[in-house]
């Protein structure tokens, strides 16, 4: 499956969606078009999920870092599986971390999760073939889906900011739940990521 949310891509998904909805085209004039994000499709990009956890990026990065060194720059399914828990410890990841990192390789290493096969899955095959690995909910599998598989129409309705975004661009009184940004979000497909990185681009965007 092609990877779908490249620079140009994210222009042309809001291009069309300003043609239809005026809210849209005006934050585009305010704050102008997210930056593409993409990652490597890769065991280690999902590891870097499971360190950046709950922590600042700064914190994640340090701990990638760390995590790398003490692994021989190799992070992949098998070093993980090959160091001790002191090992990885030491890098930084909790006891709760190091579980899931364990979980994760074990599920790639076993082909419990087949990296190969994700991209020719369906947006709720791949959601469910990741979210079956411990330490992995939907924002996770969302976020892999959108940067790393480059998925245009994922819509993390769990994500505080995009519901923030949400609330600022359409001018809403208070800023919509989960429930209710999922219905609200309906007439957007297929082009929700792109409108999801709006989202965020204007929660934290200087005006233009």
């Amino acid at each position: 499956m092609q990877y779908a949310l490249d620079t140009a891509s994210i222009k042309t998904s809001l291009d069309v969606l300003a043609l239809k909805h005026e809210r849209i085209a005006r934050a585009l004039a305010q704050v102008g078009y997210p930056e593409e994000r993409r990652r490597e499709h890769s065991f280690a990009t999902l590891a870097r999920i499971v360190v950046g956890q709950q922590i600042s990026v700064s914190a994640a990065a340090s701990v990638t870092t760390k995590l790398l060194a003490s692994l021989g720059g190799d992070l992949t399914a098998e070093a993980v599986l090959r160091a001790d828990e002191t090992t990885l410890r030491s890098a930084g990841l909790s006891r709760q971390k190091v579980e899931y990192m364990r979980c994760l390789a074990t599920a790639e290493a076993t082909h419990v999760l087949s990296l190969e096969a994700l991209p020719s899955l369906s947006d709720d095959e791949a959601i469910r073939a990741i979210t079956q690995i411990k330490g992995f909910g939907d924002w996770s599998a969302q976020m892999y889906l959108m940067f790393s598989l480059g998925r245009p129409n994922i819509w993390p309705v769990g994500d505080l900011a995009v519901r923030e975004g949400f609330k600022r661009i359409h001018g809403l009184e208070a800023r919509p739940t989960i429930g209710q940004l999922g219905a609200l979000g309906e007439p957007y497909q297929p082009h929700r990521s792109a409108l999801a990185m709006l989202c965020w681009r204007f929660c934290t965007a200087e005006p233009l």
